[in-house]
């Protein structure tokens, strides 16, 4: 029973930039992200043909948690009255009707207070049994990948055509260090996208390097206070000038796994849950050869 959830803001900004904005509703609106967000599930189910499904959604991009821990965090996407950078004007109306149109097809859409769409993904992945495939363009969650469990990453950084499924060989061969270890190794090279700096000093390679001899930042930070000789002098002194940061990556670069979140059913359904809002906003959106690609792909008459 395949479990595939979907990184909502990941999938919409690609479906947004991937499709051009000519594409109008019969109303004369643009509809490309919600075009391409329904053609880009269609394609996903048809390669991968989930047994159940969830839409995860932001709660807050910010979370107040991770803010306290690290004030810079995320703040290198801050205008400069302090306030979220705003969506492209042509992207905001459409994110609710890609939602209406979801929850009217009966698609779990699934998200938690003060937490973001990551830290959702995770604690299912974690909580919920069977093979998990997990669809972003963000490599934060190479960290879930665990080939024991069955969980992979669909990374679409490279589209949907050229797509990679990410597994723990995958990370081995692309950044040289143990599969299961890209969480450590993201701490300590950091991630500009997320204003986060990693420890001061040591970039991609010394972080691979470092990743490779210890499985834990707890044992990074160890091995610099003791002399260790699996870490080179140059690492020692960078970990242990950046000790206040050590102290507090593995918290804030790590998906929070133990979200409390409800029990639902993420079967995908067999049927519309709301068919007469579903044909409206089909029809008013100009939606029929997408969701006709999208029933095809769900197995619907």
């Amino acid at each position: 029973m395949t479990l595939m959830l979907i990184d909502s803001a990941s999938l919409w900004y690609r479906a947004y930039y991937g499709m051009p904005d000519t594409l109008l509703s019969p109303k004369g609106e643009p509809i490309n992200a919600v075009k391409g967000f329904i053609d880009m599930t269609a394609r996903l189910i048809n390669s991968y043909r989930p047994d159940r499904l969830a839409i995860c959604l932001d709660g807050d991009w910010r979370p107040s948690w991770r803010v306290e821990l690290f004030p810079e965090y995320k703040t290198n996407r801050l205008d400069e009255s302090g306030e979220e950078e705003e969506e492209p004007d042509l992207l905001t109306p459409q994110v609710p009707i890609i939602l209406d149109f979801f929850e009217s097809l009966g698609v779990q859409i699934i998200g938690a207070d003060d937490y973001e769409a990551d830290d959702v993904i995770a604690t299912l992945a974690k909580r919920e049994s069977g093979p998990v495939r997990v669809v972003t363009g963000d490599r934060d969650l190479f960290q879930l990948v665990d080939d024991a469990r069955d969980v992979k990453v669909v990374y679409l950084a490279k589209g949907i055509s050229a797509h990679d499924l990410v597994d723990t060989s995958w990370i081995a061969k692309k950044y040289s260090i143990p599969g299961e270890r890209y969480g450590l190794f993201a701490m300590i090279r950091g991630d500009a996208s997320d204003g986060l700096p990693g420890i001061k000093g040591i970039g991609e390679k010394g972080a691979a390097e470092i990743a490779s001899n210890f499985g834990s930042i707890n044992e990074v930070v160890n091995a610099a206070k003791s002399g260790d000789t699996n870490l080179r002098e140059i690492h020692r002194k960078k970990i242990l000038a950046d000790n206040s940061y050590a102290a507090i990556v593995e918290e804030l670069v790590s998906c929070a796994t133990n979200i409390s979140l409800p029990k639902v059913d993420f079967k995908i359904p067999n049927r519309a849950e709301d068919s007469k809002m579903l044909e409206k906003l089909t029809a008013e959106h100009g939606l029929t050869t997408s969701f006709t690609r999208l029933k095809a792909a769900l197995g619907w008459q």
